[in-house]
């Protein structure tokens, strides 16, 4: 298990596939570089109902203009994320829509030992180190930052790869971030994700995702009580009949154009018929079951920059598993997924192209002649980054307008 609670698909490597990561090796490692085994979520993320309640970011320092904020430098940062981790995917999705491939590097991780002990580790290169930093744990990053950190290191991370230490994972505004204080670093014609105009309804639409949808699997798979299961169990299908209600006459969330809302509601929806499903039990409805989000989904993995990130055949085939004779029952994931065409399955009819006035162009675009100044603004804090265990429970999603109906219907 990943520290967002997903599974990893290790990168092969002929330098180290011969030499087993073992548990003896991932303590080995620890005890060179001085790092804590990794805290368990569903020991100390769980309230007295027996829901779990996730961590807040450690690191939420923004970037910006004001004084003591985070400046954006190309060359400086890179991402940390795992495969399966619907967080870590969205600030990859985001990094390639805008054309920040060569601006901030990206970087997989993947499990410490057999039981990923440690946490976050990058086992799949040589000698069991990041190339670039030469760090074992994740977690190093995070204890070079603050020598004090307890907690678990996440995905994603932003790391200061010069200085070696974490300096933002913060996931609820991190794609927020790259969309506007790395604006200088784009195309001049990038998409726009995050009209200035509409940030206020696009960040209120994202924090009630962030509990109902995005965080409801993990609601469901780590909570300790039927009680707080079924409540979890409830509210996401809930909030799944108001997006299929909403996308029944938009094309997209807020209308004719893809926004930052829709790279957060596509992680999580593209995860669960193949992932997801695993861990929370009877499954009420599977995606492909919702007409409206079914084709909406189709459309989006029909961009590359969507795909690359969530390969469904990947995240279907995340588990190891042993072969054919070798065992007598095996999952239906490796006995049937791995069979599928997601390419034909997943594959966009078009359909949806006549919801709206410009059925060729999904973007936004920024306009000639913008100025960075005229586009950047202060990005609004979150609720869910609060140290108080009260104000990140679920209850607190939520919106001025129900999420069925779109705010911005005709603006955007």
């Amino acid at each position: 298990m990943s520290g967002c609670g997903c599974s990893f698909t290790p990168v092969e490597n002929k330098e180290t596939e011969e030499i087993k990561y073992t548990d003896a090796l991932a303590e080995q490692f620890a005890a060179e570089v001085g790092v804590d085994p990794r805290p368990n979520e569903t020991l100390v993320e769980i309230d007295e109902r027996g829901a779990f309640i996730r961590q807040p970011n450690a690191f939420i320092q923004p970037f910006g203009d004001k004084e003591g904020g985070l400046k954006a430098e190309a060359n400086r940062f890179g991402i940390y994320w795992a495969t399966g981790c619907n967080w870590s995917n969205r600030p990859i999705i985001v990094r390639e829509l805008l054309g920040l491939q060569d601006v901030i590097s990206e970087t997989r991780v993947s499990p410490s030992g057999e039981t990923n002990c440690y946490g976050h580790a990058f086992g799949q290169y040589p000698d069991f180190k990041d190339p670039a930093t030469g760090a074992y744990f994740l977690s190093e990053f995070y204890k070079r930052a603050n020598p004090d950190f307890k907690g678990r290191a996440t995905t994603p991370t932003l790391v200061d790869v010069k200085e070696k230490k974490a300096v933002n994972n913060d996931y609820h505004r991190l794609t927020n971030y790259l969309e506007v204080q790395f604006r200088p670093f784009q195309p001049k014609d990038a998409p726009d994700l995050y009209p200035k105009k509409f940030r206020k309804e696009i960040d209120e639409f994202n924090d009630w995702l962030f509990p109902h949808v995005n965080n409801g699997h993990y609601r469901m798979a780590f909570c300790q009580s039927p009680e707080a299961y079924d409540e979890a169990y409830e509210d996401f299908y809930e909030s799944l009949d108001k997006l299929d209600k909403r996308l029944e006459t938009n094309r997209f969330l807020f209308g004719d154009y893809i926004t930052d809302s829709d790279v957060r509601a596509y992680v999580t929806l593209i995860r669960w018929d193949v992932s997801y499903f695993h861990n929370v039990g009877p499954v009420k409805k599977p995606i492909r079951d919702y007409k409206n989000i079914w084709g909406y989904l189709k459309e989006l993995y029909a961009i590359p920059a969507f795909r690359h990130g969530s390969d469904p055949q990947v995240l279907a085939l995340s588990r190891p598993g042993k072969k054919l004779g070798e065992v007598l029952f095996r999952g239906y994931n490796e006995r049937i997924l791995a069979k599928v065409d997601f390419e034909k399955l997943m594959a966009d009819d078009g359909s949806r192209r006549t919801l709206s006035k410009t059925p060729d162009e999904v973007f936004i675009r920024h306009p000639e002649g913008e100025t960075y100044e005229d586009y950047a603004g202060e990005i609004s804090k979150t609720i869910w980054n609060s140290p108080k265990w009260e104000d990140r429970n679920p209850k607190n999603g939520v919106l001025s307008v129900d999420a069925s109906i779109n705010p911005l219907k005709g603006l955007l």
